[in-house]
């Protein structure tokens, strides 16, 4: 089995697509952790909705290109995520990213794993923090526990916690 971390987003109807995500992820493999719900500020198109994210650990038989070619389209497209090529960080139902598989760092297309963004944005690693604070991120002499707390000291607390909204 494949132990894989996914972080979810989403702007529009956030309280009903990400528990949907996290329902139609749990058809692939098994759920095995949950973060907390965070609010945060849109990054590149600052004229929209707050999104609200969350991380996910799942172990699944599914491989890599699997999981970035069938499992995770397949699933934006049943919640009716709409792809704006003029805008790419515009509003969504639902946005699935593989930001962590196993021990591994690999490329497939334009996909990084592990992300590189895990080290700059707050709102991908304090929810992967909940998770697996140990957990070390393959080529970096860091875990995810370090990353979030160097992260909160130096960002402004823009990221809030929804204890409202559960996956």
């Amino acid at each position: 089995m494949n132990r894989v971390f996914l972080a979810l987003g989403s702007n529009i109807r956030p309280e009903y697509y990400l528990p949907q995500a996290v329902h139609l992820l749990s058809e692939h493999g098994l759920i095995s952790g949950k973060s907390s719900v965070w609010q945060s500020k849109p990054v590149g198109d600052p004229d929209q909705a707050d999104f609200l994210n969350a991380a996910v650990l799942m172990e699944t038989a599914c491989d890599a290109s699997e999981l970035l070619s069938v499992v995770i389209p397949g699933i934006e497209s049943q919640l009716n995520r709409v792809r704006d090529p003029e805008n790419k960080n515009g509003p969504r139902t639902i946005d699935i990213d593989l930001v962590l598989f196993n021990n591994e760092q690999f490329q497939i297309e334009h996909r990084i794993i592990p992300d590189p963004d895990i080290v700059h944005r707050d709102f991908l690693a304090i929810p992967l923090a909940e998770l697996a604070p140990d957990f070390c991120i393959p080529g970096l002499d860091k875990n995810i526990g370090q990353i979030a707390c160097e992260l909160k000291s130096v960002t402004d607390p823009q990221l809030t916690r929804r204890a409202d909204v559960r996956l």
